[in-house]
């Protein structure tokens, strides 16, 4: 079970780090994607960085637990949050990307719980 936390939590971590950094650098497709959705550019580095330090956050959790835990449940909310936007933006068939962002980190919990 530790095998499978583990790996869970990287791919995770993996998967936010990513979205965090395209985000930071301004990835034209993202910067398209953010405008579409009529998310302010001042909240850009701010969602970038909560990303990027998500990901962090569930590494370290690796180590001292509680750290990933709360990493994890804020990665969730953030994630849900992007969905919620994505849904007032009315560009419903884009829901389910940040949900597959948030996939691996409700299993990383999971898994941290059943640990």
């Amino acid at each position: 079970m530790r095998i499978a936390y583990v790996v869970v939590t990287l791919v995770a971590a993996l998967m936010a780090g990513f979205s965090g950094a395209v985000l930071l650098l301004r990835a034209q497709w993202i910067v398209k994607t953010l405008n579409d959705y009529g998310v302010p550019r001042s909240w850009w580095t701010w969602l970038g960085l909560a990303k990027a330090t998500g990901a962090v956050g569930l590494v370290v959790g690796l180590f001292v637990p509680v750290i990933g835990v709360l990493a994890g449940v804020g990665l969730v909310l953030y994630f849900l949050g992007a969905a919620v936007t994505v849904a007032r933006a009315g560009w419903y068939s884009h829901i389910p990307f940040p949900l597959v962002y948030a996939a691996p980190v409700v299993g990383a919990l999971a898994l941290a719980y059943a640990s």
